[in-house]
C-alpha cells in the first residue's frame, strides 16, 4: 500500500502532520448539500502514459470499486456513494445514499484510467498512475521506481529502489555499509544509538497508530469484563515504553492518539496489581496470548506475560507469522492477542474492528464485540459532517470500550526513520506513509 501511494494518486490525500484530507488531484471541492459533493480537477494533470486526467476516469474508478463482480477489496470505501457522474472533463459530482462524514478521506482511493479501471486481470505493474513515480521493474524482493512527470506532485529528483529485508540485523548492516539510505521503522530502539554513532540520522515523530490487546469477548477466560480489566491493570506499560521502546511511544489513554482531532484527553491508568487481583477474585486465569514473531514484539510479550503472572493470569505466548495470526483471529481460535492498527488517521476505521455488523467473516471485529452503545456511537460518528458532533460520538465510543475493556489500549508508537546523510530530509507522515521520498534531493534506497 505504501508503494502504491507513490505510484498512484487520489482526489484527496492526508496532510502528513494533521492527517486531515486535503486536495490532491482535486483543485477544489464544494458540498452542494449534505448528500452532494462537487469536485473540480486540477488542470494539466497527466497519467504516466501521457493521457490527460479527465472526470470520466474518476467516474470509471468509483464505478469499478462499486462493482461486486470485480470483488473490489476497497468496495467499503464507496459504499455510501449512490451515484457519481461527470460534468464536462473537469468536474465530478458525488451523490450519497446517506450522510457520510468520511467521504473526503475515502476519496484518497487511487484514480485509474477509465479503460483500465474495470479490468480485473490487468498486471498491477502496467496500471497507469498519477503519482510522482512509475514502476520501472519488479525483481525478487525489490521494486524499482523511476521519477514521473505530469502527475500530482513535481517530478522527483531521483529514482528509488524499495527492497524487502526481513532480518533486522541485515537492515542495520545495509545502513551502516551505505547500501540503504532509508529505513522507515523496523529497527529495535536498542540499535538506534549505535546507528547514530555511525553517522546515520535517526529521526522520529508521534505516530497515528495504536498498539492494543484484543480479547475473545464472547467466550473463554475473557468473556468476563472484570478479567479483561484485570489484564489491563496488570501490565506495566510505562516501564515497557520507557525501557523497551526507549521512550519512543506515548501511553494510550484511549483509542485515538493524543492530539488527534477526535481524541478525548483522559488521565493515564497506572499499573495496579492489587486491584487486578481483586477483580480476578483470587482465581488464576489461564490463557493463550497471540502475537508477532518480530524479535522486539516477542520480547515485549514476554515482559507482559511476567506482569500478568504477578496478577494471577498465566499467559502462554504464541508468536505467529502475520497470515497465520490473522487466520486464527478470524476463526476465533484465541483468548487474547497483541495487535497494532498502523494507521488510525480516520476514526471511522474503528467501525471495521468494533461494529457488530463486522464480526468475521463480515469484517474484522475479531473480539466479537456486540454492543448497542458501541454500534450507536460508530453510526453517529459516520452520519454527520459536524466535527464537534463527531468528536463527541467517538468520545462515547472510547468511554464504552474502556469501561467494558473490550480492548486494552497500550501505546502509540513514534514513526522512526534512519537515513543516510543524502536522504536526511525524509520523514514519514504521522501515519507512516512515504510520500516525502518524492522530495528527497539525493538518491535514496
Amino acid at each position: 500500500m505504501r508503494v502504491s501511494r507513490l505510484v498512484h494518486a487520489g482526489l484527496f490525500r492526508l496532510d502528513p502532520d494533521t492527517l486531515e484530507p486535503i486536495p490532491y488531484l482535486a483543485a477544489s471541492y464544494r458540498f452542494v448539500d449534505a448528500l452532494t459533493l462537487d469536485v473540480t480537477l486540477r488542470p494539466g494533470i497527466r497519467f504516466h502514459s501521457g493521457a490527460p486526467l479527465r472526470a470520466a476516469d474518476v467516474v470509471a474508478t468509483i464505478e469499478a470499486l462499486r462493482d461486486p463482480a470485480l470483488g473490489a477489496r476497497a468496495s467499503h470505501v464507496v459504499s455510501a456513494i449512490d451515484r457519481v457522474w461527470a460534468t464536462g472533463d473537469d468536474v465530478v459530482s458525488f451523490h450519497m445514499s446517506r450522510p457520510h462524514a468520511t467521504l473526503l478521506t475515502d476519496l484518497e482511493v487511487p484514480i485509474l484510467r477509465a479503460d483500465q479501471a474495470h479490468d480485473a486481470h490487468i498486471d498491477s505493474a502496467t496500471l497507469d498512475g498519477l503519482g510522482p513515480y512509475r514502476v520501472a521493474r519488479f525483481t525478487t524482493g525489490a521494486i524499482d521506481l523511476e521519477p514521473a512527470d505530469g502527475g500530482a506532485l513535481p517530478k522527483p529528483a531521483c529514482p528509488i529502489r524499495v527492497r524487502t529485508v526481513h532480518d533486522e540485523n541485515a537492515r542495520a548492516l545495509r545502513l551502516v555499509g551505505g547500501e540503504t539510505d532509508v529505513s522507515p521503522s523496523g529497527l529495535s530502539p536498542s540499535l538506534l544509538p549505535t546507528l547514530a554513532e555511525r553517522g546515520l540520522r535517526v529521526a522520529s515523530r508521534p505516530g497515528a497508530n495504536l498498539v492494543y490487546v484484543l480479547f475473545r469477548t464472547d467466550r473463554g477466560p475473557f468473556a468476563d469484563a472484570h478479567a479483561r480489566a484485570a489484564f489491563g491493570l496488570a501490565i506495566d506499560r510505562e516501564s515497557i515504553v520507557s525501557h523497551m521502546l526507549s521512550g519512543r511511544a506515548r501511553l494510550a489513554t484511549g483509542l485515538m492518539p493524543p492530539g488527534h482531532w477526535a481524541s478525548t484527553p483522559r488521565p493515564a491508568v497506572p499499573r495496579d496489581l492489587a486491584k487486578a487481583r481483586e477483580m480476578l477474585g483470587g482465581t488464576r486465569v489461564h490463557c493463550t496470548l497471540l502475537g508477532s514473531t518480530d524479535r522486539l514484539r516477542v520480547a515485549i510479550a514476554r515482559v507482559m506475560a511476567q506482569d500478568l503472572a504477578e496478577a494471577g493470569i498465566d499467559a502462554e505466548l504464541v508468536p505467529l507469522e502475520l497470515g497465520t495470526l490473522l487466520a486464527r483471529l478470524g476463526a476465533g481460535d484465541f483468548d487474547a492477542a497483541i495487535l497494532q492498527i498502523p494507521e488510525l488517521s480516520e476514526p471511522n476505521t474503528l467501525r471495521v474492528f468494533l461494529h457488530s455488523a463486522s464480526v468475521p467473516p463480515a469484517g474484522a471485529n475479531r473480539a466479537r464485540v456486540r454492543d448497542p452503545e458501541v454500534d450507536a456511537a460508530l453510526e453517529a460518528g459516520d452520519a454527520t459532517l459536524d466535527l464537534a458532533l463527531r468528536r463527541a460520538a467517538y468520545g462515547r465510543l472510547e468511554d464504552r470500550v474502556l469501561a467494558e475493556a473490550f480492548w486494552i489500549p497500550l501505546w502509540h508508537e513514534d514513526q522512526v526513520v534512519v537515513t543516510s546523510a543524502r536522504a536526511q530530509s525524509f520523514l514519514p507522515s504521522a501515519d507512516g506513509r512515504w510520500l516525502g521520498l518524492a522530495l528527497v534531493p539525493g538518491s535514496p534506497k
